[in-house]
């Protein structure tokens, strides 16, 4: 009797064991797409800074031409 309400039990809860690791596989799978588009948009923001650093002068006084002497 034991054994058949393990069962019993098994049976009733393995729809909702499976029902846990799809929704386990859908989080798993939207962090990793966000971790994937936030680290895109992080190098893009570190290229796109970098670009915009060698066309507009930052003043740190590197460029000879403009010292004062």
């Amino acid at each position: 009797m034991r054994k058949l309400k393990m069962f019993i039990v098994m049976t009733l809860a393995a729809p909702l064991l499976s029902g846990c690791l799809v929704i386990g596989a859908a989080a798993l799978a939207t962090d990793v797409t966000a971790k994937v588009v936030g680290t895109t948009v992080g190098v893009a923001a570190g290229v796109g800074g970098a670009a915009i650093d060698l066309v507009i002068p930052d003043g740190d006084g590197d460029d000879e031409d403009c010292q004062e002497r």
